[in-house]
C-alpha cells in the first residue's frame, strides 16, 4: 500500500519519520511550484495524508481525487469553511477520509475525560469551566481546533452551558510549545484542572497512522469520518485482548 504525504513541514516529517520505524516509506510532497499538484503524481496512490495548511486542503483532496485517491488523513486544521465542498467531493468519488483538529491517542481519552467532568461538574454548584491552550509563536489559528472541540464538548455535556460564548477559551502563542491544553473549574474554594501537554510530533504522528491502518483495513463509508471512530476500534481490540 503506498502513501503519499502531503506538507513538508514539522509534522508532515514526523509522520515519515513514525512511518520508517514501522519499516514503511512515505514521500513528503511540500508546496507545489504550481497552484495545485500534478494528478499524475497520486498514481498508483492508495492513502494521502494531509498536513499541510487550511486553506490548501480542499485543492488538494480534490487533485488526488482526480489522480485516483480514495482514502485520506486530513491532519490539517483551519479549513472548517470547506468542510462540505472537501464532504461532497469525497463522496461523489465513493472516497472516505478522517479528518481531526488532533490526532493525538492521548488528547482523544482525554476528550472522553472532559465529557465526564462536564457532566459532573454541571451538576455541582459553583464551578465555571474555562479553557485555556498553548501553541508556537508561529501558530496561525486561535483557539486552536483543539481548543474549540474540547469547548464544544463542555457545551455538550455540561447542563448549564447554552452555547460556545459560555466558555471562556483563552489562547497563548509564545516560544515553541507544540501544543498545551488546560479544562479547569473554577469554584470559590477549590480548582479542579485536566491537563493534556505534547512534547513532540510524536504522538500526533502515532495516531495519524492509526487512522491510515483503519482507512486501510476495511472498506469505509464514504465521506468524513471522525478520529473517534479510529479510537473506539482500537480500545474495542484492546479490550478484547485484554
Amino acid at each position: 500500500m503506498q502513501t503519499i504525504i502531503l506538507g513538508d513541514g514539522h509534522l508532515g516529517w514526523a509522520v515519515a519519520a513514525a512511518a520508517a520505524e514501522r519499516g514503511q516509506r512515505t514521500p513528503v510532497l511540500g508546496r507545489p511550484a504550481s497552484i495545485r499538484h500534478d494528478p499524475a503524481a497520486f498514481t498508483g496512490v492508495d492513502l494521502v495524508i494531509d498536513a499541510t495548511r487550511g486553506d490548501a486542503v480542499a485543492g488538494n483532496i480534490e487533485v488526488a481525487l482526480d489522480g485516483g485517491v480514495r482514502r485520506f488523513v486530513i491532519a490539517t486544521t483551519g479549513w472548517s469553511g470547506d468542510l462540505e465542498r472537501v464532504g461532497s467531493a469525497l463522496r461523489a468519488h465513493g472516497a472516505s477520509a478522517v479528518a481531526a483538529a488532533n490526532f493525538s491517542l492521548g488528547v482523544a481519552v482525554f476528550a472522553r475525560l472532559v465529557d465526564a467532568a462536564a457532566e459532573s461538574f454541571g451538576a455541582v454548584e459553583g464551578f465555571d469551566p474555562f479553557v485555556l491552550e498553548w501553541h508556537r509563536r508561529g501558530k496561525v489559528d486561535r483557539p486552536s481546533g483543539t481548543a474549540l472541540g474540547l469547548a464544544a464538548r463542555l457545551v455538550e455535556h455540561h447542563p448549564g452551558l447554552t452555547g460556545p460564548d459560555d466558555v471562556e477559551t483563552v489562547s497563548i502563542r509564545a516560544g515553541s510549545s507544540p501544543g498545551m491544553h488546560l479544562i479547569s473549574f473554577d469554584a470559590p474554594g477549590e480548582t479542579i484542572e485536566l491537563r493534556h501537554t505534547a512534547r513532540d510530533r510524536s504522538a500526533y504522528a502515532a495516531g495519524i497512522l492509526a487512522a491510515s491502518d483503519w482507512l486501510l483495513r476495511a472498506s469505509r463509508s464514504p465521506g468524513i469520518h471522525p478520529f473517534d471512530a479510529v479510537v473506539d476500534e482500537l480500545l474495542a481490540r484492546r479490550a478484547a485482548a485484554a
